[in-house]
């Protein structure tokens, strides 16, 4: 099963590609954080950067209203996909393609 769930702060503006085909790709950074004990028995927190990638009727909802520091929670799953940069090296990335998401 590929489930990817995901509740945090949006740290990145959503950048709209439209692709060859026509359609369109929304991409942006999620910032979650995690909170946990150390050894000593301390409070600690870090914070994870996730690359998301949204397509169809997301696209437009993060356009319009796609902002950094906005909350929302994601449903999704996890791709990977390549392309080919300017020199012709192939290129991977890693993502959570968004499913459904929440605006908190």
């Amino acid at each position: 099963m590929n489930h990817v769930n995901l509740i945090g702060k949006m740290c990145s503006t959503p950048r709209v590609v439209e692709l060859e085909s026509g359609r369109k790709i929304a991409q942006f950074t999620l910032s979650t954080k995690e909170t946990y004990l150390d050894e000593t028995g301390k409070t600690k927190s870090r914070n994870q950067w996730h690359q998301l990638s949204a397509w169809g009727r997301w696209v437009h909802v993060l356009e319009e209203l796609g902002s950094v520091g906005m909350g929302m929670a994601i449903e999704g799953k996890l791709v990977t996909r390549f392309y080919k940069n300017k020199e012709g090296e192939k290129k991977y990335i890693s993502e959570v393609e968004v499913n459904d998401l929440v605006i908190l």
